[in-house]
């Protein structure tokens, strides 16, 4: 199985990166909690030419791998039902030479760090854009991804983080604050304006 990062520099995208019409099997599944994130990557998967399924948690995404055998996977670390490496886990059993990203949301980047050392297992910080996905799942995993020649700022995550927060509290400024642990009209103040590069 192969799990990692693509980050390679643009010089290199050409010659180093298959295409999906390249394989057989296109069956893709992306396993997410955030159901708007989970459906718009869908969407755009299906676009590039991938068979999506969808599932919501480790429960279902376990189901779909021993109905699927996916050949390839987007499995977020943290859902709500517990931890995506347990999908992980399934898809080495059911198809050793599957390829998987883990996804992981702002602030969980060291527990993924530390799940990589554990097994091996790369990731793609959230909010991850399919031609990222694409990139990460198509990638020849025997080469090593260079860093990111434009990594998002530290200011942006932290903006996507924020508004992705305020999604899941369905736009609650008070809830929000209170979750982030930021006060009201600093948070206020951050939410009216455009998003940082």
């Amino acid at each position: 199985m192969s799990v990692y990062i693509y980050s390679m520099s643009p010089s290199n995208i050409a010659s180093k990166l298959r295409k999906i019409s390249d394989f057989v099997d296109k069956s893709l599944l992306i396993v997410d909690d955030d159901t708007p994130f989970r459906d718009r990557l869908a969407r755009a998967m299906e676009k590039k030419g991938f068979i999506v399924s969808q599932a919501h948690g480790v429960k279902s995404g376990t189901q779909k791998v021993i109905e699927l055998r996916p050949a390839f996977a987007v499995i977020d670390l943290r859902l709500n039902d517990g931890n995506g490496l347990e999908i992980v886990k399934e898809i080495q059993k059911s198809k050793e030479e599957s390829r998987v990203i883990m996804l992981t949301g702002y602030g969980n980047i060291p527990t993924t760090v530390a799940a990589i050392k554990n097994g091996a297992i790369d990731y793609l910080a959230k909010p991850a854009d399919a031609d990222d996905v694409e990139k990460a799942l198509l990638a020849d995993p025997k080469l090593k991804a260079a860093p990111p020649e434009n990594p998002m700022s530290a200011d942006r995550v932290k903006w996507e983080h924020i508004h992705r927060v305020f999604e899941l509290c369905n736009r609650n400024v008070s809830e929000t604050a209170r979750r982030l642990k930021m006060h009201r009209r600093t948070l206020q103040r951050i939410l009216s304006k455009r998003s940082p590069r």
